[in-house]
């Protein structure tokens, strides 16, 4: 069981042992993201995550930092969002300690050096082209920018190139300072741990954390009233497009049923989707629902990637299950289906130290509170088909159509029309 702390400075320690693996992951996570950046920064949290492993006044180079790790086996990488940045590092057990030492490293004591940063700045830009060459992900990108539009939740997380190119270090610094504070932080170490001693050994890397008040994010505004397209004009062989509805927050009592509805649509390979227009149409290799679920937005979107000829009637596929579970009630053998892909998914993770631990600081970073996993299966378990039917009349009406497209189309008015449901 997990032991949840909040230290006097109001740094949260979430502590998970694991029986039976040899295993420990360490998992800090800091509550801020591109939801928290101004137009001129955008980018900026990512490049700041970037910068952690550039070098600190024990280990004084990339090098070092990376072959702390490399000379024990371990595993260790960051990652930006949203709403979330986080930085993990997952060793045999007996490395803990270098592990948290490492961690804290990075966090508390980079340099920022301005001549690595000016190399960094370079790296982040040939990422940002990787992700705008690669269709299958900028699509993604396009979807919520299509979404939202120009505030932060429609920004790219990565930033633009021209902001990147020009972003002083002085705003790094400044971000740093405002977002990276104790009680916007949590550290979780899960696995073959004692969870008394490990509590104490965080406190000790972690006490020179600095302190103050965060800064918060906006309130995402959404406004929709019709069907909405974006086209993004690219000479492909194949065209990749998301296409879905606005949904439900993590807060609302719905959203479990909007991820079984999602997972009903294109959960597997033998959800409806895959079904449909794969094995039966050979319209594409790929095709996915998914639910998403923050802390002031939610949606439902389904991906995939067709030739160019086809897209107008794989659209017509999707539309046409989308419309039919808004008449229709799923039965009971589909929807125990759903919930057993669903609940096995995260059994099978189960074993994972590093899944346990962002399993739970997740839910305590941005919900506030933390549900076991016995809790959450109970919550998958509790959908009806009624539930169903229910957000899937609410959440695929024409007013909430959205499609996000990148291909050979200069026109997006033949794809508008297809938004009908």
């Amino acid at each position: 069981m997990f032991k949840k702390t909040i230290i006097k400075n109001g740094l949260r320690i979430i502590t998970v042992p694991i029986k039976n693996i040899q295993s420990a992951t360490v998992l800090v996570l800091v509550g801020t993201g591109s939801k928290y950046e101004e137009k001129e920064t955008n980018g900026i949290s990512h490049f700041l995550e970037h910068m952690f492993f550039k070098g600190t006044k024990k280990r004084p180079s990339t090098q070092k930092i990376a072959e702390t790790l490399d000379r024990v086996g371990g595993s260790y990488n960051a990652f930006t969002s949203k709403e979330i940045t986080g930085y993990w590092a997952k060793v045999d057990s007996k490395h803990l300690d270098l592990a948290l030492d490492w961690v804290s490293d990075i966090l508390l004591n980079s340099k920022f050096e301005a001549k690595e940063m000016e190399r960094e700045r370079k790296v982040i830009i040939e990422e940002i082209n990787m992700y705008l060459d690669t269709p299958m992900s900028y699509v993604h990108d396009l979807w919520e920018k299509l979404l939202y539009g120009d505030q932060p939740a429609g920004w790219m997380i990565t930033g633009e190139k021209e902001i990147i190119a020009n972003l002083k270090r002085e705003k790094l610094l400044n971000y740093f300072k405002n977002h990276y504070l104790a009680k916007n932080t949590i550290v979780c170490v899960a696995g073959n741990i004692n969870p008394v001693a490990t509590g104490k050994k965080i406190k000790k890397y972690f006490k020179s954390i600095k302190t103050g008040s965060p800064k918060i994010k906006i309130k995402v505004t959404e406004k929709q009233n019709r069907p909405q397209g974006l086209i993004y004009y690219k000479k492909t062989d194949q065209t990749h497009f998301s296409l879905g509805v606005r949904g439900y927050d993590l807060f609302h009592p719905l959203r479990y049923a909007q991820l079984i509805l999602a997972t009903i649509l294109g959960g597997g390979m033998s959800s409806r989707l895959f079904i449909s227009v794969r094995e039966k149409s050979g319209l594409c290799y790929y095709i996915g629902t998914s639910s998403e679920n923050t802390t002031d937005t939610g949606y439902l979107v389904t991906q995939s990637g067709v030739d160019n000829q086809n897209v107008e009637k794989a659209i017509n596929l999707i539309l046409k299950e989308y419309k039919s579970l808004k008449s229709r009630k799923v039965d009971k053998d589909e929807l125990q289906k759903a919930k057993d892909y669903l609940k096995g998914g995260l059994i099978l993770s189960w074993e994972s130290s590093d899944v346990q631990a962002s399993f739970y600081v997740s839910q305590e970073l941005l919900e506030g509170e933390i549900l076991t996993l016995k809790e959450k299966l109970k919550k998958i378990d509790e959908v009806t088909a009624s539930d169903i039917q229910k957000v899937a009349r609410d959440i695929f009406q024409a007013k909430k159509l959205n499609l996000a497209l990148i291909g050979p189309f200069k026109d997006k008015s033949k794809f508008k029309r297809l938004l009908k449901i």
